[in-house]
C-alpha cells in the first residue's frame, strides 16, 4: 500500500523522451506526516555513462572518481521507483536508509 506522493522529473520535464535504462533524474517524495525528500536517482547503466562522460570531458580526474547519486535503480519508470521507495520505507526513514541530506527542511 503506497503511503507517499511521488513527483518524478522525467514525467514533468520531458515526458515520453527518457531512456528508461540509461538516465538520471530528480524525484520528490512527500510523506503523509509532512516529511519531504529530494532524491537524485540514476539507473545502473547511467553509472557507466557518467564515468565515460567524465573521461571524455576530463572531469573528476578523468573519471578517476565519481560522486554518486542518492539512489540507483534498474530502470527510470514510475513503477520501479514507487516499488523501490515503498520497499525502502519498510526498512526505515529515508534519511536513515539513504543519505541524511535528502530530507528537505521546511523553514518555520
Amino acid at each position: 500500500m503506497k503511503e507517499f506522493k511521488l513527483w518524478l522529473e522525467f514525467e514533468e520535464v520531458d515526458p515520453g523522451n527518457w531512456d528508461i535504462d540509461n538516465e538520471f533524474a530528480n524525484i520528490k517524495v512527500d510523506l503523509p506526516d509532512g516529511r519531504k525528500y529530494g532524491i537524485n536517482v540514476w539507473t545502473y547503466q547511467f553509472f557507466e555513462t557518467a564515468i565515460k562522460t567524465d573521461q571524455e570531458n576530463a572531469e573528476n580526474l578523468n573519471g578517476t572518481y565519481l560522486i554518486p547519486p542518492d539512489l540507483f535503480v534498474k530502470e527510470m519508470t514510475r513503477s520501479c521507483i514507487e516499488n523501490t521507495i515503498q520497499d525502502l520505507l519498510k526498512t526505515g526513514d529515508l534519511e536513515n536508509v539513504l543519505n541524511p541530506s535528502i530530507k528537505i527542511e521546511i523553514p518555520n
